[in-house]
């Protein structure tokens, strides 16, 4: 991993991206773009670098990326801009804004002197979440309920709507239903790897089982057409449909 910053301009457009990350409801460039309370790092712990909770680490190196979801290929810019839209519940930032410009140069900085790994399929990169085998387990919510009682609750508040320590899951201020963790087995297999923070000790169906108990809850609903900047400020938007979870 990188140690130091570049010298000069490029140099401080990383750290910019790395403020952006990490205090991205509050920042004054990004907060317009943001539709509830979570930050970049509410999913990608350490401002991106925790190494195995949906680290940034090797992500540049996936992109230019088939995107299945998208049905096109993807940069990475594209990948950061279309977050906004989902797990950040607001509105895509114009290309090649600011904003875009620090984020992905911090992505990418964090990537320095890792090779080109493009993946046919879908943009992975080196260290990315791995799934869980879902095939034999069947969440319960109540089992979920229990669960997040007794290891969520304290950082993210019995209603779910978070406290100082920790972002809330559900509820107006959280993702939408059209985030990758909207689905029980993406959020599944991030709670097993980044949950609770510094004691991941969650069993597979442990996982599954608070997955199920927390996307049991409203959240705001995703629909393409209410989340793009007018047309004039969007750049090319990638997307093909206004469904939330394909």
């Amino acid at each position: 991993m990188p140690q130091r910053l570049p010298a000069g301009e490029l140099g401080r457009v990383i750290e910019l991206g790395r403020d952006i990350v990490r205090n991205t409801s509050t920042h004054p460039l990004s907060k317009p773009y943001v539709g509830n309370a979570l930050n970049c790092t509410s999913c990608h712990l350490e401002d991106g670098q925790h190494p195995r909770a949906a680290t940034f680490r090797g992500i540049a190196t996936a992109y230019p990326a088939w995107s299945p979801r998208e049905q096109r290929v993807v940069t990475l810019q594209d990948r950061a801009l279309n977050c906004f839209m989902r797990s950040q519940n607001g509105t895509r930032p114009p290309v090649g804004s600011e904003v875009a410009v620090a984020v992905t140069a911090y992505i990418t900085w964090l990537s320095t002197d890792l090779p080109i790994r493009q993946n046919p399929d879908k943009p992975l990169g080196p260290w990315h979440v791995p799934g869980l085998d879902g095939t034999d387990v069947q969440p319960s919510v109540s089992r979920g309920a229990a669960l997040y009682a007794e290891n969520c609750a304290a950082c993210h508040a019995d209603n779910g709507l978070g406290t100082d320590d920790g972002p809330p899951v559900w509820g107006d201020k959280s993702y939408n239903d059209g985030a990758g963790l909207s689905r029980v087995p993406k959020l599944a297999s991030w709670l097993k790897v980044a949950m609770p923070p510094d004691d991941t000790h969650l069993s597979t169906a442990e996982a599954f089982d608070i997955a199920a108990f927390i996307n049991s809850h409203d959240r705001p609903h995703f629909k393409l057409s209410e989340h793009l900047p007018a047309a004039t400020m969007r750049g090319e938007y990638n997307g093909v449909s206004d469904e939330g979870n394909e």
